[in-house]
């Protein structure tokens, strides 16, 4: 079943329309990506609405909707609704602003707009569980990534900025392919690597320090997700003692995932792993996350998570330890979840480097 007839089934008759505005909802609907346009979704027929500079390419591309030249967004959408007696519309509430629906109200009176989470859910829900198509591209964003990192190892010195490192890498995904970043790459040295979310800054890299770097590529719209930490010149027994600790929290995170694991139950499993190594109390984010067509959806795990492992899907594993005015290190895989375990999709080592 096609992706836009599983968002027709939660269609109640023929009176009853899904409406898609976002711009994720419309590549992973149709496999195309734009800037502008949406999807009207109907019992009869479903339509793209796309304007000029994409209509070639998707008149090309797309299959499960019938595209038209988007000229007057208004008018034509009102032709729709009269045409198939649409009284009914449901909209992505996670992607439409307050101000947007009165707009929509205002010009569509006779219809009622459904801004439940109804149908954001449903797509949550799909998108949570890749196909093999989409597996396959994040593998191509990973491998991209993979290959700058290893080049990157062989050009950081004692002496560069954290700015410049972020940079190389950035150029360097982009050099192997990469369509874009999958989000601003961290690069963080010394005490800055005790922030999880650090921003590169102008400080140098000194010997004995730690370097964090966070990054991910992108591969026809789909993201890669991966972390690794180094050590530059030397690192001492207590910076080994807690890169082992963190490196021990993602192997025992990625032993227990599975179909049907929490991920709240998984979360703990890591946070455990750190309690016996004395240094649960230093690690203060979640687990993972899913990675898809967003850096961050479905799955999470977490402490508060309240999502059930499923096959299919792919998510984070990212344990880390960080003492303030120290350092920290983090380890992150991205792995996909099979019937009775997971497939690890980073092929990047982590026992501990110096540079």
């Amino acid at each position: 079943m096609s992706r836009i007839s599983q968002i027709g089934r939660l269609l109640i008759d023929e009176r009853h329309a899904a409406f898609i505005t976002s711009d994720i909802s419309r590549k992973y609907l149709c496999g195309f990506s734009s800037s502008a346009g949406f999807i009207l979704i109907t019992k009869e027929q479903s339509y793209l609405l796309i304007d000029f500079r994409y209509y070639d390419k998707a008149k090309e591309r797309v299959k499960d909707c019938q595209v038209i030249l988007l000229e007057n967004v208004r008018k034509q959408l009102m032709d729709l609704l009269v045409k198939h007696g649409i009284t009914v519309v449901s909209v992505e509430s996670d992607f439409m602003t307050l101000s947007q629906i009165e707009k929509y109200k205002q010009n569509y009176s006779f219809v009622t707009f459904d801004t439940s989470s109804a149908l954001s859910d449903k797509l949550t829900k799909m998108r949570a569980i890749k196909s093999e198509e989409e597996i396959e591209k994040i593998i191509t964003a990973q491998r991209i990534a993979e290959k700058a990192f290893d080049k990157l190892l062989n050009n950081i010195r004692i002496g560069q900025t954290e700015k410049h490192v972020a940079a190389m890498l950035n150029y360097y995904m982009a050099e192997y392919g990469s369509d874009g970043l999958s989000f601003d790459t961290i690069a963080a040295s010394g005490v800055n690597s005790a922030s999880p979310h650090a921003v590169p800054t102008d400080k140098k890299l000194q010997d004995g320090d730690f370097l964090t770097l966070d990054f991910g590529a992108v591969y026809d719209g789909y993201h890669s997700d991966m972390t690794r930490t180094v050590a530059i010149g030397h690192a001492t027994d207590k910076m080994r003692e807690m890169y082992d600790a963190v490196l021990s929290a993602n192997l025992d995170a990625q032993k227990a995932a599975k179909a049907g694991i929490s991920g709240k139950l998984l979360d703990s499993v890591a946070r455990s792993t750190l309690d016996a190594w004395n240094y649960g109390e230093y690690f203060g984010h979640s687990l993972g996350h899913g990675v898809g067509l967003e850096i961050h959806e479905a799955p999470t795990a977490g402490p508060n998570s309240s999502d059930s492992l499923k096959e299919g899907m792919i998510v984070t594993i990212e344990p880390g330890a960080y003492i303030t005015g120290k350092y920290g290190v983090r380890i992150e895989d991205m792995v996909t979840i099979t019937a009775d375990g997971c497939r690890c999709l980073t092929r990047t080592g982590k026992g501990l480097i110096i540079i």
